[in-house]
């Protein structure tokens, strides 16, 4: 039974079908064969520096045809990417790539000051690759030299290839620290493939490869980070078919880019966060109604934070044949749920099918009974990770043994309907969820308490119309001292990203820990929303 490798079944469709559209990011459209070439190109200078099989090597990277470049280059030479936040800073960049043992950092050029302050403090990492830009001023190897060479013979390690090789995933922190997930590429192809609109099948079939991807696949646009699970996996699972990624051009998220950017490709299936992300789309909709063609559109998927009721309801009237699909799961266990809309107040918020291989279990294993008040545990079987990089311990807390079969519980609890659908409640962990992104409240309190005026700090989820929550930071200050939210923002600045910075503050006498130490997450939660009402 073969195994599945993103590498061998990128370079058939790169064989079979060159002119073929594989990047599209604003004017810059990057055909299948030039994809292949320039990941060759990439892979063979990457041998050249001496690496190993599965080294690791970081992507420090915005979206762009580089991100997938030299993902394709990694899977070519058997190496292993490392996703890399670009929002974080010197520390965070630090342990992670110290974690991972990267022995290389492929970086955009904007990057350029952070990186040169942190290379002494990654000593496993032996080179570094930037990618330049207009503005930059160009110094050492840059990817587009590498990447330029006429080399057309592909790119493969004396070790070869295989669909044991690995896939690292980073989690953004809903673990705790950020995690290395890992998985087999045989597994992660597969997860994908089994719900795309071409599967292959579970053993590995380049002859089944060539003829579904005959006529070209989806034109698929991530609207949400390559760095991250949701961007890579639906970047790859349509690349996998034969299709083609739509980027939107690095920096902020921009609405009206992106209406653009799906006008002028006839983009097919969006990839959007949730509300933050589809709220501003509707309203610069509102704004401009007649500017945009969007008859292209088919699905819209939304991962990583939900849809709510009116925010559906206003896509379907954009077009009848629209389905909408929030997709539930996580780093660790991807199909965990789902609910799928094809009408306005069709999927109600919150409401999902249980995936083909999930079972919602108690906490001593059991499965949920259908329409009690029971709480469970989503637990993914199937095609999962084989666990976190460098973490035994909480491998085995999360990766678990049921009726014989191997689970991955990541934490997200929900009820059970009599119907079948499930509530789901969110992660037991007490992770903020906002726009998508996760924020582990312990990294943030440390950092306020970094402060001189802060004696204790609390950090939870408020609420947010648009973001899903918003990071709210509940204080204890110092005896004589005011708040001064710019000065606390500025010193989190220092060793936590910006997305992690509190938006809210609100200083209280005290905190109220109980005598072993413990935070009232629950309490401190309400108070913090009365305190944000209006």
């Amino acid at each position: 039974m073969g195994s599945w490798n993103f590498a061998d079944v990128w370079e058939v469709i790169a064989r079979n079908h060159p002119d073929r559209p594989a990047i599209i990011q604003g004017d810059d459209v990057v055909s299948w064969r030039t994809f292949d070439e320039r990941a060759n190109g990439l892979a063979h200078w990457m041998l050249e520096q001496g690496v190993t099989h599965q080294d690791r090597v970081a992507q420090y990277l915005f979206n762009g045809s580089a991100y997938l470049e030299s993902m394709f280059a990694m899977f070519k030479a058997g190496l292993v990417p490392v996703n890399t936040n670009y929002r974080y800073v010197g520390d965070e960049l630090v342990h992670l790539w110290n974690d991972s043992g990267a022995v290389g950092v492929i970086y955009d050029a904007t990057f350029d000051e952070i990186v040169d302050a942190v290379r002494d403090s990654v000593p496993s990492v032996k080179w570094w690759l930037r990618v330049p830009d207009e503005y930059a001023t160009v110094a050492g190897p840059t990817f587009d030299d590498q990447t330029q060479s006429t080399e057309s013979i592909s790119a493969e390690a004396p070790w070869g290839r295989s669909g044991d090789d690995i896939y690292m995933l980073y989690t953004g922190g809903t673990t705790g620290s950020p995690k290395g997930v890992l998985w087999r590429q045989d597994d992660w192809f597969g997860a994908l493939n089994n719900t795309s609109l071409r599967p292959f099948g579970e053993a590995a079939d380049l002859d089944i490869v060539a003829t579904q991807t005959q006529t070209r696949g989806p034109i698929v646009l991530p609207a949400c980070p390559l760095m991250h699970g949701t961007g890579a996996g639906s970047a790859m699972s349509a690349l996998s078919i034969g299709g083609t990624v739509v980027l939107l051009p690095p920096g902020r998220f921009d609405a009206r880019a992106l209406l653009d950017a799906v006008d002028a490709s006839a983009v097919a299936s969006l990839v959007l966060i949730g509300d933050a992300q589809t709220r501003p789309l509707l309203a610069a909709i509102d704004e401009d109604p007649d500017r945009w063609n969007l008859t292209s559109l088919r699905v819209i998927v939304s991962s990583g934070a939900t849809l709510s009721n009116d925010v559906k309801a206003r896509l379907h009237a954009l077009s009848p044949s629209l389905i909408i699909i929030d997709a539930l799961g996580s780093s660790e266990a991807l199909g965990a749920a789902s609910s799928v809309s094809r009408s306005a107040g069709d999927g109600e918020t919150g409401r999902f099918h249980l995936g083909p291989n999930t079972r919602l279990l108690t906490d001593d294993g059991r499965d949920v009974t259908p329409g009690s008040s029971e709480v469970g545990r989503l637990a993914v079987g199937g095609r999962i990770p084989l666990g976190y990089h460098n973490d035994p311990e909480k491998t085995a807390s999360t990766f678990i043994t049921v009726d014989g079969q191997r689970f991955a519980v990541a934490g997200d609890y929900a009820t059970l309907s009599a119907e079948g659908t499930i509530e789901f409640l969110g992660r037991g962990s007490g992770t903020i969820n906002t726009g998508g992104e996760k924020v582990y409240p312990d990294e943030v309190e440390t950092a306020l308490k970094a402060h001189p005026d802060i004696v204790d700090a609390a950090v939870v989820g408020v609420p947010d119309e648009r973001f899903g929550q918003v990071v709210t930071g509940v204080v204890q200050l110092a005896v004589g001292a005011v708040l001064d939210e710019d000065s606390i923002r500025d010193s989190c600045r220092e060793s936590i990203a910006g997305y992690k910075i509190p938006r809210l503050l609100f200083a209280v006498e005290s905190l109220d820990r109980a005598p072993n130490g413990k935070l009232d997450y629950t309490r401190l939660g309400a108070l913090a929303k009365e305190l944000a009402q209006p």
